[in-house]
């Protein structure tokens, strides 16, 4: 494997996350603050995985194309944009326009994951994209407290700490990534470009959608064309939808109901601390005694632990209890999310994967669109009723992943299908 590409792209990608998570605490607040009612609370952070939904197979797709490296650099440079902008958000409108900007850039996560399916070999895979999700830990436990210490001088000081590391990473970039993808055409000027003396006509904007609805529906038969690989696609669903839907809800109960105040960023801290330690180092050495079906099958296992009982734990008990339930859930999330993406890579076809991998992400992205408002729906009505069917979701994924055991993990040759 080559650690030196990967190191660097690990690099940029925790960068980026640490500047979302110095963002995302402060977002629901500073929205009540310029008039935000409790539907636009909700939509102004739904923007950013919708720009995900969208832009993930386009940039993974065009990462096939051109190469991981200059898609990598196009879309940091949009997410240090974004974040400028949301320094001077004083308005809903341009808020709203700032985060989807910003899911717009990080949507290249298709491109980061394809560029480790270039740089690894088959055993080193879950291992690599387990430090992408190592990279989330860390931006949760590093990202909240520096927004909660610059609040207090600004929302312009938030963006713009954000943005001087999204410039950083680009920097970063632009100096040490090489590019990954053998096959990518070398991107020119005239790449953006009609060639010259081309009588192609202009096309009108319905006759684009349509061409890209039918990419969007070619993409969908490619993911699903086989059955290990649309097994994944559905748990990846199920898994992100549970999990989405009880995020913003335990801001919620933890507040309101357990009552813990400022403790809320130590809370995440905590989760990310053992998503980290699992991630980051555990899960190479857990692959190679276990392998990926099993840690699947019990990562959805113990995600349900950390997440069904954590509403009937009695108030005073939150702090010991609760933490302990809590830790259930940081190891099975830090086991089932890079298995599952490494999992798809693996049986993903030959100059697909980085295709394959842009639907991944948007199928998880769409999860996280619509999970936060079943979740508070659901919380509305009844505190218990997100965590319940979240618990639920989760023992279908166990089902899922022993289902999975009876195919062998090899790359599809697409001439044999």
């Amino acid at each position: 494997m080559k650690r030196s590409p990967l190191l660097i792209l690990l690099l940029t990608v925790l960068l980026d996350l640490i500047g979302f998570g110095i963002v995302l605490p402060i977002l629901p607040v500073y929205a009540k603050t310029i008039g935000a009612n409790p539907f636009m609370i909700g939509l102004i952070p739904a923007t950013y995985p919708i720009m995900q939904f969208i832009f993930s197979p386009v940039w993974g797709k065009l990462s096939d194309k051109i190469g991981r490296r200059p898609v990598m650099l196009i879309s940091i440079f949009i997410t240090a944009i974004s974040y400028l902008l949301f320094a001077h958000a004083a308005t809903i409108p341009l808020l709203i326009f700032a985060r989807a900007l910003s899911g717009i850039g990080s949507a290249n996560i298709a491109a980061a994951q394809a560029y480790i399916t270039d740089v690894t070999d088959s055993k080193s895979r879950s291992g690599a994209m387990g430090m992408i999700g190592a990279a989330f830990g860390i931006g949760f436990i590093v990202g909240p407290p520096i927004g909660g210490l610059l609040i207090q001088y600004g929302v312009e000081i938030v963006g713009y700490a954000s943005a001087a590391l999204i410039t950083l990473d680009f920097i970063l970039a632009i100096f040490l990534l090489p590019e990954s993808n053998k096959n990518a055409k070398k991107l020119t000027l005239g790449f953006l470009k009609k060639e010259s003396g081309s009588n192609e006509p202009k096309r009108s904007p319905l006759l684009v959608i349509n061409e890209k609805s039918a990419e969007f529906v070619e993409g969908l038969k490619l993911v699903f064309s086989s059955r290990p690989l649309a097994l994944l696609m559905v748990a990846n669903f199920i898994y992100t939808f549970a999990i989405a839907s009880i995020q913003l809800v335990s801001m919620l109960l933890w507040n309101e109901y357990f009552s813990v105040g400022n403790s809320t960023g130590n809370i995440l801290a905590f989760v990310g601390i053992w998503s980290v330690i699992v991630q980051g180092a555990l899960i190479r050495i857990l692959i190679k005694k276990f392998g990926e079906h099993k840690l699947f099958f019990w990562g959805h296992l113990f995600t349900f632990l950390g997440i069904f009982f954590v509403p009937f734990v009695p108030i005073p008990l939150f702090f010991s209890l609760g933490l302990f339930i809590l830790f259930f859930f940081a190891i099975g999330q830090s086991l089932v999310m890079p298995i599952n993406l490494s999992m798809i890579s693996l049986y993903s076809y030959k100059e697909k994967q980085g295709q394959i991998m842009g639907f991944s992400q948007s199928i998880n992205s769409f999860a996280r669109i619509i999970g936060p408002i079943i979740g508070s729906i659901l919380y509305s009505m009844n505190f218990h009723a997100p965590y319940i069917l979240a618990g639920v979701l989760t023992i279908a994924g166990a089902v899922i992943a022993i289902d999975l055991f009876k195919f062998k993990i090899d790359a599809l040759d697409p001439s044999k299908n």
